[in-house]
């Protein structure tokens, strides 16, 4: 076994304007950190964390309803 585990972090800025449609932001995000995945597993990456709210802009701070639809219900989310 080995005593050393590589990590990684994924902090990613937004792919597409906020004034897109909710899905286009979504997949766009999605397709973006796909490829961060990937590359991070060819570096050999064990172990990768991604931010809160990773396919979408971090809508907390804000109070429109616009952003009301990205959230997933428990327990039918992924």
């Amino acid at each position: 076994m080995a005593n050393i585990v590589k990590g990684g972090l994924i902090q990613a800025t937004l792919s597409e304007s906020t004034e897109q449609p909710i899905e286009k932001i979504k997949q766009s995000m999605i397709d973006k950190h796909v490829k961060m995945i990937e590359d991070a597993a060819q570096k050999g990456v064990q172990i990768l964390c991604l931010q809160e709210l990773f396919y979408g802009p971090y809508f907390c701070a804000e109070q429109k309803t616009k952003w009301y639809s990205m959230v997933e219900k428990i327990p039918d989310g992924p």
